[in-house]
């Protein structure tokens, strides 16, 4: 296997870096940066700290788009952890000092309503990236760090915003697009196939405007998971049937083991639907309601390695792999089906005149309204026979948002930004024993999580431009965090009850800029950041002779000081930019062992985070035409206190790589044909609190990585375009406990009216 260096580009983006160019003209006031174009950004622009952003005709010549968070793919220091196109239940975002089994320390917003699935914190609690396609983004724009007060504590890593498409005339568009994927892992050798299609058409008729967006994606992902055993497991001279076709490997500690089969193998077929409606009941007056409707019927399918004498498949049982004997549990290679369908609701009223005082009342719900996890207790001899098994019911399950915002202007120096937020959340999950795992609606009980919290805040900031040099923003933060009505029940326990809890918190943010000259600019932003423990995080625990048992009443929030100094360059062709960051964050959530075979959520005592991030854009870079755009991580995070864990001290934290890189170079050779090649990286990582799993190129662990991709776009006339493309070129194979996909090659056709 070829690995990658560990430190790619580093001479070339800093050769790059030299040429302060990007999109957009330089700005004459101090604003942050962005890349310009389309819709306005909804973040709070005027705050003197990070932002980037991407437009949708960039997206379109020069990313590779099946999900919406593709678009991600090239912002300095994001990752998102997206196993396979489609994947809906594990892509976590990952920022500066956030790694990608943190969800919870990022928020993701579609125009304005919230994504972030903060049910719990980990790979199941994933921004629910469905409700938005490719094709429906206007831009994307994305603010580095808890440097505003609008947002709550789980903007410490980052702020994502998804601004969708609103028509300002009739509009339509059509896409089809495929994707084909060669895997080899293990004993797997197979392709996977996939395809995406997309229907939209809007309008404005006077004080109303409409969008209605259809689109369908049924794909084929490769296996994610793989069935295992420890060789020292294996017992000497035990008997069982003897077998062929055990892959042997070492796992992530480099202890040796065999790998069994593949499972996990997902087919999902996922429906979107989207109305959008405005009315404007006056030029600045405007009323606004979503209704996102998301559907997935998913397939996970296992397939063994494991063969008898006679050739057949060995799925269950005990077996003898080289004179040890191992038993094969259900669960090995149980398939699974899925049957989810959520819906989202944002409706608000606006005042937009940029006067003396504007105003905003927005009210968002994103609801379970059916969602089912389906899997078998037996061994099955086919994979579609039915049998016993469990159903997990997490309908009922979501979260709602109420916000009173205002900004008032007393004068030309300053703006006045405040607001009152309830951001609610509900967790219901049900499981039953059922003897029909493919049909059965309900069963014996076998276990019942819910909980609860609440989240009230009110903030206020004030932007005060001192002069045209100059400008400052102070503001604060109070929440009020309350958790309940979590409860806890398994097959012969009654329901047991957790405790209420309530806390209160402040978190001031202040940022400042000086613009020296004409073109250069020095910026400096702090802000403190409360993460209060998820339901799922909060209300855990097992039952033990009719108690809770492994839970942690006293669980506490993570409290984080996040600074930055920015030194930039703006130009009319482009930017550059670099960023000290440093985090200091006490009592960090994390799964730690509380004993030799139970974890956890505990508190991880002190982390600290210091960096350094490079980013730079140009256009019309050597030659006419070429854009070029680059970013470079170092990023040193490390424990410095965990008493849960001694042998964490002095470690790194998971999933956050010391480096991290990202160059894209796109040209358009004439109006109608444009070329990109692109170059992602990320350097060693790990995935436990006192790294001992060194072995990152293995199932369960994480490695580092350095993947290219290619895309071609030609617009054949004013209506019709195509593209073609592939994702990791050089077919990389590497890991984040998963496999990512491999070589995949992407191909699309757009009619836009």
């Amino acid at each position: 296997m070829t690995q990658p260096p560990k430190r790619p580009l580093a001479a070339m983006l800093a050769a790059l870096g030299l040429c302060a160019h990007a999109q957009g003209a330089a700005q004459q006031e101090l604003d942050v940066v962005t890349i310009h174009g389309g819709r306005p950004t909804s973040l709070p622009a005027q705050i003197p700290t990070t932002i980037e952003g991407i437009t949708a005709a960039q997206i379109a010549e020069r990313i590779n788009a099946f999900d919406s968070e593709d678009a991600l793919k090239y912002f300095p220091s994001l990752n998102v952890r997206k196993r396979y196109i489609g994947d809906y239940d594990h892509a976590v975002l990952a920022s500066r000092a956030s790694g990608t089994g943190n969800s919870a320390r990022s928020l993701v917003y579609a125009d304005g309503i919230l994504l972030s699935n903060l049910l719990g914190n980990g790979a199941s609690y994933t921004p629910r990236w469905g409700l938005v396609t490719p094709e429906e983004i206007e831009r994307v724009d994305v603010l580095y760090g808890p440097f505003s007060a609008s947002y709550p504590g789980n903007s410490v890593g980052a702020v994502v915003d998804f601004q969708t498409r609103m028509p300002a005339k009739l509009e339509g568009h059509v896409r089809l697009a495929g994707f084909a994927q060669r895997f080899s892992e293990y004993g797997t050798r197979d392709s996977f196939h996939g395809w995406q299609g997309s229907a939209a058409l809007g309008d404005r008729q006077g004080a109303l405007s409409w969008w209605l967006h259809l689109s369908r994606q049924d794909s084929d992902g490769q296996p994610v998971g793989f069935a295992n055993r420890l060789v020292s497991a294996g017992v000497a001279g035990g008997g069982g049937v003897p077998v062929t076709g055990a892959v042997p490997g070492r796992n992530p500690a480099n202890r040796d083991w065999l790998v069994f089969g593949a499972n996990n193998q997902v087919h999902t077929v996922q429906d979107h639907a989207k109305v959008k409606l405005a009315y404007d009941f006056s030029p600045v007056l405007r009323a606004s309601y979503t209704l996102g409707w998301w559907r997935n019927d998913a397939v996970r399918r296992s397939d063994s390695y494991l063969r008898d004498a006679a050739g057949n498949r060995v799925t269950g049982g005990d077996i003898d792999v080289g004179g040890r004997r191992y038993s094969l549990l259900a669960s090995d290679f149980a398939p699974q089906r899925g049957d989810l369908e959520h819906l989202m609701h944002g409706l608000s009223l606006k005042r937009h005149a940029r006067d003396t005082f504007d105003w905003e009342i927005a009210a968002s719900k994103y609801d379970y309204r059916k969602d089912l996890v389906r899997v078998p207790t037996v061994v099955l001899a086919d994979q579609d026979a039915t049998g016993q098994g469990n159903v997990t019911d997490m309908a009922g399950s979501g979260w709602h948002t109420l916000a009173l915002k205002g900004t008032w202007r007393p004068d030309a120096a300053h703006t006045v930004d405040f607001g009152v937020q309830r951001d609610e959340a509900g967790l219901r999950t049900r499981v039953f024993s059922t003897p029909d795992w493919l049909a059965g609606t309900d069963g014996i009980h076998v276990s019942t999580f819910n909980g609860d919290t609440r989240l009230t805040s009110v903030y206020a900031q004030d932007t005060w431009r001192i002069d045209p040099r100059w400008k400052a923003t102070v503001g604060a933060r109070w929440e009020r965090w309350q958790a309940y009505g979590g409860e806890v029940s398994n097959a012969i326990s009654a329901l047991l009850r957790f405790g209420a809890r309530r806390e209160d918190g402040w978190s001031p943010k202040a940022a400042l800029a000086w613009r020296f000259t004409d073109e250069w600019t020095v910026k400096a932003s702090a802000g403190r950041a409360i993460r209060n423990p998820t339901a799922a995080e909060l209300f855990q625990g097992a039952i033990v002779d009719g108690r809770i048992v492994n839970t942690d009443p006293g669980l506490r929030a993570e409290r984080s000081w996040t600074e930055e100094l920015t030194a930039e360059r703006l130009t009319p062709r482009g930017s550059l930019r670099a960023t000290l960051f440093h985090e200091r964050t006490r009592d960090a959530l994390y799964s730690q062992p509380l004993t030799p075979t139970v974890s956890t959520v505990q508190n991880v005592g002190r982390i600290r985070t210091t960096g350094l991030e490079l980013s730079q854009q140009a256009d019309d870079v050597f030659i006419q035409g070429l854009a070029l755009q680059s970013s470079l991580t170092y990023a040193d995070s490390r424990i410095r206190e965990n008493a849960a864990l001694p042998a964490s001290v002095g470690k790194r934290q998971p999933r956050v790589p010391r480096w991290r890189a990202t160059a894209l170079a796109t040209w358009r050779a004439t109006d109608r044909l444009s070329a990109s090649a692109g170059v992602r990286y990320s350097g060693t990582q790990y995935g436990t609190l006192d790294n001992s799993d060194p072995n990152g190129f293995t199932y369960m662990g994480v490695s580092r990585y350095f993947v290219a991709d290619v895309r071609v776009r030609y617009r054949f006339d004013a209506h019709w375009s195509g593209a073609l493309g592939i994702d990791n070129l050089g077919n990389e194979k590497y890991w984040a406990f998963h496999p990512y996909t491999q070589r995949t090659l992407v191909a699309e056709l757009k009619f836009d009216l």
